[in-house]
């Protein structure tokens, strides 16, 4: 009677977080915002950028490639983003991190959404072999340069009462075999921006930090790397968007995508982390090893 009773909460709880998360957006809270989104020539930032784009919101793109930028802009444009612009600039690089920032407030004069979706790294799929190299190269794109892009956005976030949204994964919770240096700069963003969250409270300071947990999206870059490694489907990049776009407007401190897969799973690790953790190993050796 007691799992039963603690089955019947914890579903109640999903279904009250689920729902809250499903208040609509309308373009009047997002027209003529300021927008910086950043690994936005392809997968979920491109997807992110349309979405700001549909609500009429002045976007600024950033990534390695310029004509790929280029084409997302004028895609923006035809959306009806209010203007759409474009900074190329490699993420290893934190001085070229700081100037993205510069350039935003010279053109736009200030900032209302920081969307950090970057991804990068030498890593590759295999087992950690003492490669400080790869362990370096994905802390410095995925960890230290989002926090050099919030510290130099920070001041215009706090004039404008804007928000940061952190494209975050499940391997910065649960993490797992084979991905270790990517793993690492998850969990750090998770810790780095959580703890940013309540400081900014305490600070009574009126700029909203939101971390989208995600699952395996079909991104070009998800899918080269792993799309033979495991067996689950992907889950589709628009839509994807469409709850971390939300999410950020709505100010809400966690989305998860996709919602009834990844929660569950986070619920239960909390409560039972072997278990969890061996469970997915087992599924690991018998879809990828035996």
């Amino acid at each position: 009677m007691a799992a039963v009773r603690l089955f019947v909460s914890l579903l109640i709880c999903l279904c009250a977080y689920y729902f809250y998360s499903e208040e609509t957006v309308s373009a009047d809270m997002v027209r003529g915002k300021r927008v910086l989104v950043t690994g936005s020539s392809t997968g979920i930032g491109e997807q992110v950028a349309y979405e700001f784009s549909r609500l009429g919101a002045h976007v600024i793109l950033t990534a390695r490639r310029k004509q790929q930028l280029k084409q997302v802009a004028k895609k923006c444009l035809a959306l009806g983003a209010s203007s759409a612009g474009h900074v190329v600039a490699d993420m290893s690089n934190l001085t070229a991190a700081q100037k993205i920032v510069e350039d935003v407030r010279d053109r736009l004069g200030g900032l209302d959404y920081l969307v950090l979706n970057h991804v990068g790294g030498s890593g590759q799929f295999g087992p950690f072999k003492g490669d400080m190299a790869a362990v370096t190269s994905s802390m410095t794109i995925n960890f230290l340069s989002y926090v050099q892009l919030t510290a130099s956005a920070l001041t215009m976030l706090r004039e404008s009462q804007g928000s940061i949204v952190v494209v975050s994964s499940l391997s910065g919770r649960i993490g797992g075999p084979f991905t270790l240096a990517y793993n690492a700069a998850k969990f750090a963003l998770e810790g780095f921006y959580s703890s940013l969250r309540r400081e900014l409270r305490l600070q009574q300071t009126n700029v909203s930090v939101t971390i989208a947990v995600l699952g395996y999206i079909n991104t070009d870059n998800a899918v080269k790397k792993v799309g033979d490694k495991i067996r689950m489907a992907a889950n589709p990049k628009e839509e994807c968007a469409q709850k971390i776009v939300q999410a950020g407007v709505l100010r809400q401190p966690e989305v998860f995508y996709p919602y009834w897969s990844l929660k569950p799973l986070l619920l239960f690790k909390e409560w039972m982390p072997g278990l969890i953790e061996t469970l997915l190993d087992k599924s690991y050796i018998l879809e990828n090893i035996l």
